[in-house]
């Protein structure tokens, strides 16, 4: 606590019939000071970890020096200064730690300063899931049961991530014709309204074999159908550019930026310079795509649908392309397709590859299949912070943490 000294303290002495040596002992443990309540400074309540913290300051006096202090366990220090303008304010900017931690924060200036404020300094998660169906099976129990019916033991676990996504693997349109393949998936456009407003998803991977399942219209509906959601869709698009370009998700100030790449055919579902499709994995679109993302923002997040159905065990063509992402800037390469969950490993501090999530909301029998999880990753500027997977079983098309 800041203490007065030039208060004159002899008409309480004399009240209190102190000697004149006790007066200034009363001045400095009893008489605290006051803030001056003009002179204010803001900032955000809750800021990313690594980002920058922007601060503004008010009621100073013009074109005055303007401390920015920290509070530590010496006390109040300095970390940065300014000068307020003939209006007497200013702003600036500090450089968040890494880690978590809680800022109590002041401004002086002259002999004044302002009360203290809080900031809470921590990462962003992200939490993702593998494959989504909204139709055949599940569509069946959500017909019967209700559309909220798969998510009900996730949803929670979802809704609180900064940031969730998942792969959504089928086609959402009323129209077109069913392709010639062996299984073909399409969802009512009504329960992305649930995909996005229940089950919290946020983020969806469409670059895989599936979106394009009823052809380019009902393509084209899909990415539509998304994004009128609220959902942001990675992997395909309109066209060619679309289909390639990252999107960039903030979150209390740090950008995470998501590309998809689909591995799998058809491969005639690939978008073209005008077409309605998705983007396909090779190592020049990856290396391509992923520098284009790292330009945007601060973490980078590949998607890709590859590997082989079933094999718990990553190709040398998952390995392969993972290498091309993380070399060419990525933080975080997330798989799907096999529908079986395989291994995941951090490559490098700040990296991590998870090469398939298996499914999530899916038809899946007993066994390897019905073996799923979330994976939740701590974000900062540096990357990848922190790694977390909660397994979970499918039942009846619903994952059930264990």
């Amino acid at each position: 606590m800041i203490w007065r000294v030039d208060a004159h303290p002899c008409g309480v002495g004399r009240l209190l019939g102190l000697p004149r040596l006790w007066w200034l002992v009363l001045v400095v443990f009893v008489l605290p000071s006051t803030a001056d309540a003009r002179l204010r400074v803001t900032a955000p309540k809750e800021r990313a970890s690594g980002v920058s913290l922007p601060l503004a300051i008010t009621g100073a006096p013009p074109r005055t020096p303007v401390a920015v202090e920290r509070r530590t366990s010496a006390g109040w220090i300095g970390i940065k200064a300014v000068g307020s303008n003939a209006a007497g304010r200013a702003s600036v900017a500090l450089h968040t730690p890494a880690r978590t931690r809680t800022w109590r924060l002041r401004v002086r200036a002259a002999d004044q300063h302002s009360a203290a404020i809080r900031v809470s300094i921590r990462p962003i998660t992200l939490t993702s899931v593998g494959d989504i169906n909204l139709g055949d099976g599940p569509g069946d129990v959500m017909a019967a049961r209700g559309d909220r019916y798969p998510w009900t033991g996730v949803a929670p676990l979802l809704r609180s991530a900064d940031i969730a996504f998942g792969n959504l693997e089928c086609a959402v349109s009323d129209r077109g014709a069913a392709q010639v393949k062996q299984y073909v998936f399409r969802g009512k456009p009504s329960r992305l309204k649930t995909l996005r407003g229940y089950a919290g998803l946020d983020v969806v991977n469409l670059a895989n074999n599936h979106t394009g399942d009823y052809g380019k219209q009902a393509m084209a509906d899909t990415v539509r159908h998304v994004r009128n959601a609220g959902l942001v869709g990675v992997g395909a698009g309109f066209d060619l550019a679309g289909a390639r370009r990252p999107r960039v998700v903030s979150r209390l100030g740090l950008k995470i930026v998501f590309v998809g790449f689909s591995d799998i055919g058809p491969y005639d579902f690939a978008a073209g310079p005008s077409t309605p499709g998705t983007r396909l994995a090779s190592n020049e679109n990856i290396t391509a795509d992923v520098r284009a993302a790292r330009d945007l923002g601060d973490v980078v997040v590949a998607s890709f649908h590859w590997g082989v159905e079933r094999d718990r065990n990553p190709s040398q063509r998952q390995r392969d392309f993972a290498r091309v992402a993380l070399a060419a800037g990525a933080d975080a390469v997330i798989g799907a397709h096999p529908h079986v969950l395989q291994p995941i490993s951090r490559p490098a501090p700040h990296k991590v590859v998870a090469y398939s999530l298996g499914n999530f909301v899916w038809s899946a029998g007993s066994g390897p299949t019905a073996q799923t999880g979330l994976l939740k990753l701590s974000l900062s500027t540096r990357g990848v912070e922190a790694v977390k997977f909660t397994a979970a079983t499918i039942v009846g098309t619903q994952p059930r943490v264990r």
